[in-house]
């Protein structure tokens, strides 16, 4: 059988999903290989969130052409659903399968034989009706468990939904049945992802469970120790998530909610399904029933429209928000998105400067947030990633510490006091013992 390499490009839902993929190809017999190492087929999972996102795809593809001119190299994600002709016309790319056809592969591409020309399986992306079940098993310590796909929303700028289609889940059970397969593994934490996670619980077109429950049912499962939340939207995170969050035996103070404006015209241009004074009540009832917990944020600078004055608005609003780190997107027109018709184009230059305020405001919010924490005894999840003699790993409320490496310490719970920080804004910590 045949050697096959994946490379994902862009979110955690990629990862996840590629790490599924793999696996069925090890169960058809074929032996999975480093990117590097000239394989025979090349399986690239992209992204298409950004246009930056659509020429890492092409260099990936060139890439892969110098380590084996023969090999087969098949694209899927959400450019392949988006562009699927455009990435046809890319010099050794053998095939591009849409989103309702990348779980098929096995069975829509037989011999795996290099093409004169690219052959394109993509339906129309109404037909990615179905749920394929995935979750991630390279990394020993965390993994990254797929519970929801599609996205009902039509946020101005977003192309997701063309790329993935509605919003629909997996059952709580079979989640549930996932989460115990991975318990009987080493690892020790779980990512529950998806696209718009928050509105979990869509099975065949009618929403049928909810995302409490599912919570609820992960807490009980033995053998897994954390639990964590992905990106959830602000009208999604309910006071009830919230709170059950803050008594969990296992789901961690850790939320990343998406704001992308600070101004509240922005927000209805973006077409987001919730003003400031929204998010402000969450982040503030977060804070006050779990004052440690870590709150990351997606903010997008740039759009059509925002003036300096919604600029301001949002690095004020940010500044005394008491939020832990942001995630910074320069906007980036993409087709067939509404945003790309409006007015008010911000310049390039004016773009950069923006986002580089804002990743400056990120790591002063960062370093303060953990300031707050010197002082605090937690546990840490120590990783497998040895670098200038130190070992990393994160609290449960997300503060990245080090020490000296010790190969004894990977995919350990240690309890630490997290003693001062560094330079580089990670934490330096003394070693209680073993969680």
């Amino acid at each position: 059988m045949s050697t096959v390499a994946l490379y994902t490009l862009g979110c955690k839902l990629n990862f996840s999903e590629s790490s599924s993929i793999g696996r069925m190809f090890k169960e058809d017999g074929h032996s999975i290989a480093p990117f590097e190492s000239g394989a025979d087929i090349y399986v690239i999972n992209t992204c298409s969130v950004t246009e930056n996102a659509d020429k890492k795809c092409r260099r990936t593809v060139k890439d892969v052409l110098k380590l084996n001119p023969n090999a087969f190299i098949c694209i899927i994600g959400c450019y392949a659903q988006l562009k699927p002709e455009e990435i046809a016309e890319i010099p050794g790319v053998d095939a591009v399968l849409g989103a309702s056809e990348k779980f098929k592969i096995l069975e829509l591409i037989k011999d795996f034989k290099k093409n004169d020309q690219a052959e394109v399986l993509a339906q129309d992306v109404k037909k990615a009706t179905e749920f394929s079940n995935a979750y991630s098993i390279n990394d020993r310590t965390r993994t990254f468990l797929k519970v929801q796909d599609g996205c009902n929303y039509n946020c101005s700028f977003c192309t997701i939904p063309l790329a993935r289609g509605k919003s629909r889940s997996d059952t709580i059970a079979n989640i549930v049945k996932s989460a115990k397969e991975i318990a009987l593994t080493d690892v020790k934490e779980v990512v529950l992802t998806g696209v718009n996670i928050g509105d979990f619980g869509i099975i065949d077109g009618r929403r049928q469970e909810r995302f409490i429950d599912l919570l609820t049912e992960l807490d009980q499962i033995e053998g897994i120790s954390r639990f964590r939340i992905s990106s959830i939207e602000p009208n999604l995170l309910s006071n009830e998530v919230i709170d059950f969050v803050a008594q969990s035996k296992r789901f961690v103070p850790h939320f990343h909610m998406p704001l992308q404006s600070g101004n509240d015209e922005m927000l209805t241009s973006m077409r987001r399904r919730y003003n400031r004074d929204l998010y402000t009540e969450r982040i503030n009832h977060i804070k006050k029933i779990m004052p440690d917990c870590c709150i990351g944020v997606d903010v997008i600078v740039g759009y059509p429209g925002e003036t300096e004055k919604h600029f301001l608005d949002t690095y004020n609003y940010l500044n005394e928000a008491p939020v832990s780190y942001l995630h910074v997107f320069t906007y980036s027109e993409r087709d067939n998105t509404h945003a790309i018709s409006l007015d008010g184009v911000v310049p390039t230059k004016e773009r950069a400067d923006r986002s580089k305020m804002l990743r400056s405001l990120s790591e002063k919010k960062k370093r303060q947030f953990y300031n707050e924490n010197i002082g605090r005894t937690d546990v840490v999840l120590f990783e497998n990633n040895k670098e200038q003699n130190t070992i990393e790993g994160f609290t449960r409320n997300y503060v990245k510490v080090h020490t000296t490496y010790d190969q004894t310490l990977v995919n350990k719970e240690i309890k630490v006091t997290i003693e001062d920080i560094s330079p580089e804004t990670v934490a330096n910590i003394l070693i209680e013992q073993e969680a």
